[in-house]
């Protein structure tokens, strides 16, 4: 019997960011890579379409502090690659209302911990410095903020094209409409199973994010994964002066300036959609939902907002929230990377990661926490823990 070559030295499946930023770093240091995605490049079925997501210093632990570092060299080097500039710097704040969900203090002390300049500022700060907030009512004397000059805006959908462009520049085969059916161990190496044939790779990097459990399951292994139908909201307004860039910052809740659409200002509520199955899913908004949103924003700038636009996405959310940057038990030439619905400002830095480890290189301790074998990515789902 003829013994079947190596068409491949990588592939990567699914080209969303996180896939994209993978094959991407991959061709640039001149590894062969291939990448499947099963439907076209930047479809909207998945997590990695739209305009806009939040790019940000500010976060719950000094571990993901201290990673956000990485994750903007990681676009600055994109960034150089391509020629042209890809991050908006807007500043941002994160609110906290007096009977805010989420405790401002691990926030506060996580970015004190890695030395990231910060204010910690009162209702009546946020009011002077950005007044489309004096126009609404939950800006109030109680609130309080974080605020960082570093947040803004990463390109969804360009910062992902993007990266798809640069990756065939530097000689990646990128395969759109293309669904591999399976991944099946053969000789040492991974047959990557496609409606045409299997192609044979070395190694094989999965990030399939609401897809990721089909491929797993054949490999005997599976991680508790919700998948969430989720919303943002473009709000029109007859004068956005004070909601651009430069007047109005990113917030949490979340929210942006103005940008991608010139008349209306996008916000989402993070996990508030309900559970679905990726392939049968709606795209329709969820009017329950857009009632919620579009009350919350009056609340926030007041009543000057027309009919939302909304569109959707699907969130794919680990028991902890936090990320699996890791290979799989027993198959070091599988890896995985799921970025929890919170990974697109680290999408380069996934990919270096996942690059390196699908080239053989001994994980870094700043992927501890994102391991396979971590407890809590196997517990049962709980949204309590999703607030990050």
């Amino acid at each position: 019997m003829t013994e079947r070559r190596r068409e491949h030295a990588v592939a990567v499946v699914g080209l969303g960011a996180l896939g994209s930023a993978t094959a991407y770093w991959l061709a640039r240091r001149g590894v062969d890579v291939v990448g499947f995605e099963q439907f076209e490049l930047g479809h909207v079925r998945g997590a990695s379409h739209d305009h806009s997501r939040i790019i940000r210093r500010s976060y719950h632990t000094p571990g993901y502090v201290e990673l956000t570092a990485a994750a903007y060299a990681a676009w600055a080097s994109v960034e150089a690659d391509a020629g042209e500039s890809l991050i908006t710097r807007t500043g941002g704040i994160d609110l906290f209302p007096a009977d805010a969900a989420i405790e401002p203090a691990q926030y506060v002390d996580s970015l004190s911990a890695v030395g990231v300049e910060h204010e910690w500022i009162d209702g009546d700060e946020v009011r002077r410095r950005w007044p489309a907030f004096a126009r609404g009512t939950l800006v109030d004397d109680s609130a309080m903020a974080i605020y960082s000059a570093d947040t803004g805006i990463a390109p969804a959908a360009k910062g992902t094209a993007t990266m798809q462009r640069l990756a065939a520049e530097h000689g990646a085969v990128l395969r759109d409409g293309t669904p591999v059916r399976e991944l099946r161990v053969a000789d040492g190496e991974i047959d990557v199973v496609v409606d045409d044939g299997a192609v044979r790779c070395g190694a094989v990097v999965v990030c399939a994010d609401a897809w990721t459990n089909r491929l797993l399951a054949p490999l005997g292994h599976h991680i508790p994964l919700a998948v969430t139908r989720e919303q943002v909201s473009y709000f029109p307004t007859a004068d956005v002066t004070d909601l651009e860039p430069g007047r109005f910052p990113v917030w949490s809740f979340y929210g942006f300036p103005v940008y991608g659409h010139p008349d209306a200002t996008k916000a989402s509520e993070d996990c508030g959609g309900s559970g679905v199955d990726a392939d049968s899913r709606t795209f329709e908004p969820d009017p329950a939902m857009e009632r919620r949103l579009a009350d919350f924003m009056t609340a926030l700038l007041g009543d000057r907002f027309a009919a939302p636009r909304t569109t959707t996405c699907l969130y794919t959310l680990t028991s902890d929230r936090d990320f699996v940057v890791d290979r799989l038990p027993g198959l070091p030439n599988v890896c995985v990377g799921l970025g929890a619905a919170h990974g697109f400002k680290f999408a380069p830095w996934f990919g270096q990661a996942l690059g390196d480890l699908a080239t053989g290189a001994v994980p870094g301790p700043e992927l501890a926490p994102f391991s396979y074998e971590r407890a809590a990515l196997h517990h049962p789902i709980e949204r309590a823990n999703w607030l990050v």
